[in-house]
């Protein structure tokens, strides 16, 4: 997978830090809020290129990963958010995004390739020792400033990376099939210790969206 980058850096302090984007964030995704779930929309080429951005958050230990995706979400009208995504051994406190997003500059373009996050086989377990109680692999998640953070461990990032993947994979196929039910979804959380507390994530598959 080939991943289009804008490479940002800034200090707070005598800390600088690194923050990668999308050098086009996706034009066709929303990540909102909802009850028991926080909510993810996206067409193909979306759930495509947030699946590489996932899986490079893993292997980038010492950047945070920002994805724009703040906009008001097609069918609830909820205000939407941006989301961030980075290794926990990075230590970086939320509270002070905001302050570190205003003094990121235009930043330099860079392309990066990493192999894409194959579907999973849903029929099996790949991570059973995720349900154990001492597992440590698990997102934290903060809300701050508009944004959704997702703290978490290589290992977690790499092993979840399918949510957004088998989106990309099975969806368009799945809604040509199925005319009288379209909804193709995928979720993580709530039961499957994957967060260690919080909402769950809940990926759903739009082809179709409003006119900007």
């Amino acid at each position: 997978m080939k991943l289009l980058l804008t490479i940002h850096r800034a200090r707070l302090g005598p800390t600088e830090f690194k923050v990668i984007r999308p050098a086009r964030p996706p034009a066709r995704a929303a990540l909102s809020e909802g009850n028991w779930y926080l909510h993810a929309q996206v067409d193909q080429e979306a759930a495509q290129l947030i699946a590489g951005l996932w899986s490079l958050a893993g292997t980038s230990p010492r950047s945070l990963v920002h994805v724009p995706l703040r906009r008001t979400d097609p069918e609830t009208g909820e205000p939407g958010l941006d989301l961030v995504l980075l290794h926990h051994s990075l230590q970086f406190a939320p509270s002070r995004w905001k302050e570190l997003r205003a003094r990121l500059g235009p930043g330099l373009r860079q392309t990066a390739r990493l192999p894409g996050p194959a579907p999973r086989d849903l029929s099996a377990d790949p991570w059973p020792q995720r349900h154990h109680k001492e597992n440590r692999d698990r997102f934290h998640q903060h809300l701050r400033a508009g944004t959704l953070f997702l703290t978490g461990s290589a290992r977690v990032f790499a092993d979840t990376a399918w949510l957004f993947a088998d989106v990309a994979h099975r969806a368009p196929g799945y809604v040509v099939a199925h005319p009288d039910h379209q909804h193709y979804c995928t979720r993580m959380g709530h039961g499957d210790n994957s967060f260690a507390a919080g909402s769950g994530l809940h990926v759903v598959y739009r082809d179709r969206w409003p006119e900007s």
